[in-house]
């Protein structure tokens, strides 16, 4: 039964894709001056002749152009000193350099300017070792094989240069076996060579899908322009697994003879072949297999083609193989035409963790498309996005189901502050802060605090949290469970939280309590802060309850014997009290003895002389001295004598006196009259 295999990694890569874009697309803008290609864009007659008849030129040099006239610098990239020429010479550069080969540039320049000497692995007269050598003033050397690694070693190198050692690179279209023999070589006798793996993932991969399919073959269709360096080295590739290996450039070129005896028949494609060339030698292939089974193999095979052309649109979900993985980013093979790349801006990393420790190649990878095109021309891919899809689940998991969530609180915003869930930043408005008050939000800033969601926009990456939702629930618990646990009578713990001309709030627990003024003493008292301060711990006795109404009352001065309980045991006739005096009246002057236990000083118990009215003698909050004259408990009176605890010789002498002056003036008075 006859089969058509494609290997797996064949045809354009993204590069050169990249290149002829930008050629046609150069070629429809309406410009002053021409578009040229300074050298084929690519190695394919085909496609070269198809951006000639789009109206892009090929010129060799940049004499051939003139000022205003655009000139694209193909994938193989050029060396630095065409750059500067361009620039002088006023045309407009448009670089279509492949983005591998632009970061050899990179290292190659770097390398140089740290005073290393450049060995650059590859074929002297490919355009891309050209432009490398470009770019270390072209004093870099270049070998080829191991043989010529084995002959630069017997040459004698330049003068000593400043860098700690030579620093090896390869073309990014170098067989991999080819690189390693020289590497191996040059190691030996090369003291501190530093060795970059500068071969492009691409090159790799469609090399490796050459060896696999041509094992499997009876024969190997090789598809590349004849000046293709890397469709040259499928072909050796190919002809090393499978004896029975041709190069073709277009189906004219197809030895169907040769092949019509062949049960399976591989073919693979060099990064300059087009698609459409490719689908043309699979159609004339198949024409030589006429089995309606293996037509249908066919049709299915050209499904899979198409299906590979397909790129993910913005958004896509899409699962791959990780290629490589470096301390910057993932490339992903997607098994389409380009490759996707993971920056590490796109993976949520744990602080010290490294991209190269989480993920290696060879392993499936799963992450949502951010573009089909990146500025390296590859498909940009986030894993964290993919990450806050989930988030965005559990956030909505979250409000639908009413649970709490904890957020982190990153910063503060007009009206409230910033939280972030994971990779989700919400809002928690200033009211939904806290369960009081809040005017400084500073405190909360930095913390991991419990929230609700009350609602969420995915669309618009929007949340909004409650911190106050979980604390009130939180406190609604605390209730229930306190209200269930206390009785009319108990003496509970309690903190005074606030006050009120009537009273003070006392928190007993996740409940407040009202201690009425009336309650807090014995004694009469102005206000609750002449006894009381705020965050003040007490203990309280439970007056009364209203769960419906969720009211109790407490009391403190029920915590003390009430005073007249023990009066027998503090107080008796003819005792001398020190006490304050709380109350004037016409009768006499009301002193507390103590909180909740006044007793009367009758105005004719004030003074051994005549008094006409309490005020003239005592004041209100003034201390004395009294005597305990009749302890009256069943009427819960008690009277005092504060002239009893006087001397009365010494306050008649001293009325007395204060009457003298007035005497001894009357005469100076009389006199004056006369």
């Amino acid at each position: 039964m006859k089969k058509i295999i494609r290997a797996e990694n064949a045809g354009f890569c993204f590069g050169v894709e990249n290149a002829v874009n930008m050629a046609f697309q150069k070629a429809k803008e309406k410009t002053q001056g021409r578009v040229y290609s300074l050298g084929p864009l690519i190695h394919n007659e085909s496609v070269v002749k198809e951006l000639e008849s789009a109206g892009v030129k090929v010129i060799s040099s940049l004499k051939q152009a003139k000022p205003g006239d655009v000139v694209i610098i193909r994938s193989h990239g050029v060396g630095k000193q065409v750059y500067q020429q361009a620039a002088a010479m006023g045309m407009v550069l448009e670089d279509a350099t492949c983005p591998f080969v632009k970061k050899v540039q990179d290292i190659v320049r770097s390398q140089w300017e740290k005073g290393r000497q450049i060995i650059i692995a590859g074929d002297i007269s490919h355009p891309e070792v050209q432009g490398l050598l470009g770019w270390c003033e072209n004093r870099g050397f270049v070998v080829g094989s191991a043989k010529e690694a084995l002959a630069l070693l017997e040459k004698d190198m330049a003068a000593p240069f400043l860098g700690d050692g030579p620093a090896l690179v390869a073309q990014t279209t170098l067989r991999e076996a080819v690189y390693e023999e020289i590497s191996d070589i040059l190691k030996k006798s090369k003291e501190n060579l530093e060795i970059f793996p500068t071969i492009c993932h691409a090159t790799r991969l469609r090399q490796e899908s050459c060896r696999d399919t041509a094992k499997r073959c009876d024969a190997m269709i090789v598809i590349g322009g004849k000046n293709s360096s890397n469709s040259q080295k499928l072909y050796e590739i190919a002809k090393i697994n499978c004896p029975l290996t041709f190069f073709v450039q277009t189906k004219e070129d197809l030895p169907l003879p040769a092949v019509e005896k062949c049960n399976t028949i591989g073919i693979t494609a060099g990064a300059s072949t087009p698609e459409c060339i490719i689908k043309e030698v699979i159609a004339a292939m198949s024409e030589i297999i006429t089995d309606g089974q293996e037509q249908n193999e066919m049709l299915a095979f050209m499904d899979d083609i198409e299906k590979s052309l397909r790129m993910p649109s913005r958004g896509e979900i899409v699962n791959g193989e990780i290629i490589s993985v470096s301390d910057r980013e993932i490339v992903v093979n997607l098994g389409c035409k380009k490759d996707g790349i993971i920056p590490k801006e796109e993976v949520t990393l744990e602080p010290g963790q490294t991209l190269t420790e989480l993920f290696h190649a060879g392993e499936s990878i799963e992450a949502k498309v951010l573009k089909t095109k990146d500025d390296d021309g590859n498909i940009l891919l986030s894993k964290k996005k993919l990450e806050i899809n989930e988030h965005w689940n559990e956030v909505n998991e979250a409000l639908e189901d009413k649970t709490v969530i904890n957020v982190k609180v990153t910063g503060k915003v007009r009206g409230g502050v910033i939280a972030s869930f994971k990779e989700i930043s919400g809002f928690i408005p200033l009211s939904q802060l806290s369960d009081k008050f809040t005017e400084d939000v500073d405190e909360y800033i930095g913390k991991t605090i419990p929230v609700k969601v009350i609602q969420t926009n995915p669309k618009r990456n929007r949340a909004v949290f409650s911190h106050r939702a979980v604390l009130m629930e939180e406190k609604a618990k605390r209730s229930e469970a306190l209200w269930n646990s206390i009785h009319v009578d108990d003496i509970v713990d309690g903190v005074v939280k606030r006050f009120t001309d009537y009273g003070a709030f006392v928190d007993i627990g996740g409940v407040d309590g009202l201690l009425h003024i009336s309650e807090i003493s014995w004694g009469k008292i102005k206000k609750p802060q002449d006894v009381l301060e705020l965050e003040q711990k007490i203990k309280v006795k439970i007056l009364s309850m209203n769960q419906e109404k969720g009211k109790i009352s407490l009391g403190l001065k029920q915590t003390t014997p009430e005073p007249w309980e023990n009066i027998d045991e503090k107080f008796k006739e003819g005792d001398v009290i020190q006490g304050k005096v709380v109350q004037l009246k016409d009768y006499g002057a009301f002193i507390e003895i103590e909180p909740g236990l006044d007793g009367l000083v009758h105005i004719s118990e004030i003074a051994f002389k005549r008094v006409s009215s309490p005020a003239n003698e005592l004041e209100i909050g003034q201390v004395v001295n009294a005597k305990i004259l009749d302890i009256d408990k069943e009427k819960r009176r008690i009277s005092l004598s504060i002239k009893e605890t006087l001397d009365r010789n010494e306050e008649e002498a001293s009325a007395q006196k204060a009457e003298e002056p007035a005497e001894q003036e009357a005469p100076e008075e009389a006199s004056a009259e006369e």
